[in-house]
């Protein structure tokens, strides 16, 4: 599980994101455009939640519920709010459970929001 777990406050920008992942500015675009991340510009600066990124590797479990969520017409502050809230069906956030290793759990109540 990431340290940042902890904290799900906790939110990166492109260049903290790039040192994080190892990867060029350029290449965390990618990531971002390709919806391995999803990030925000509510802070500011456009920033990614932290929890998101677990060892220096994007969650592999964010995508597909990133894409769950935007088939269901979730934009994206709609999509890391949801994400990052309580989920009374899971029991705790979105991101604890796929942290947890239940994406199909997360996913199948992701589908129940279209």
């Amino acid at each position: 599980m990431s340290e940042n777990a902890a904290d799900p406050s906790a939110w990166l920008t492109i260049p903290e994101l790039a040192e994080a992942l190892h990867e060029t500015p350029g290449r965390v675009r990618r990531l971002l455009d390709e919806h391995y991340l999803i990030g925000s510009r509510r802070h500011g600066s456009f920033a990614v939640p932290a929890v998101f990124v677990v060892e220096g590797r994007p969650l592999p479990s964010l995508r597909g519920t990133i894409m769950a969520l935007q088939d269901a017409s979730f934009s994206d502050d709609e999509i890391i709010d949801w994400l990052l809230a309580e989920e009374e069906t899971l029991g705790r956030s979105p991101i604890a459970a796929l942290l947890a290793g239940h994406k199909s759990e997360v996913r199948r109540v992701a589908r129940t929001l279209a």
